[in-house]
């Protein structure tokens, strides 16, 4: 009986601990998979609505304190939903000084996707994985965008540092999942 009470407390112990990381270690596979695909070469805008054609390039424009842009601005009407151009995982929902109320997505290739000024954040969370069209937040004019008009800065970052979104945006690729045939 003694053994048989014993197997039983480690066939629980065994269960119980599968269903606490079966979620991590699934979460840690899907990283990886991430990880390894390719980064995209073309990307749909991320605010809806919006089409590649009326963007301008702000690259390295200048900015405060002696900073250079590292993104695209993407002037909407505020409230426009900011959606996934990627598949991903959440890495980050909050408030920097900055970006205001921000979503960080971690895409293909590793890159990470940063969408910053937002009014409000869509239903999102830290770990989350999420789908090209998904809504992260809606557009606004939060942080240190206070005085201008509503938009959303999108940036995208490699290992390597910050990589110039609009090329990859100039395409009109349309929604996500969608051909760019217009």
């Amino acid at each position: 009986m003694r053994i048989f009470l014993r197997s039983l407390l480690v066939a629980i112990v065994l269960i119980a601990g599968e269903a606490l990381l079966r979620p991590a270690i699934e979460s840690a596979w899907y990283a990886m998979r991430l990880a390894a695909l390719p980064a995209p070469t073309t990307l749909p805008v991320p605010v809806e609505g919006v089409r590649a054609r009326g963007l301008a390039d702000t690259w390295q424009a200048a900015r405060s304190e002696g900073r250079r842009h590292e993104g695209i601005d993407i002037f909407a009407r505020r409230g426009t939903a900011v959606i996934a151009n990627t598949e991903g995982i959440v890495l980050r929902v909050g408030i920097n000084r900055l970006g205001g109320q921000v979503v960080w997505v971690l895409g293909p290739g590793g890159q990470r996707h940063y969408y910053a000024h937002l009014d409000r954040y869509g239903d999102v969370h830290a770990g989350m994985r999420v789908a090209p069209g998904a809504v992260l937040g809606y557009v606004g004019n939060t942080g240190n965008a206070r005085t201008t008009p509503p938009h959303l800065h999108y940036g995208i970052y490699t290992a390597d540092g910050a990589i110039d979104p609009y090329p990859l945006l100039r395409p009109d690729s349309g929604p996500p999942g969608l051909s760019a045939k217009e």
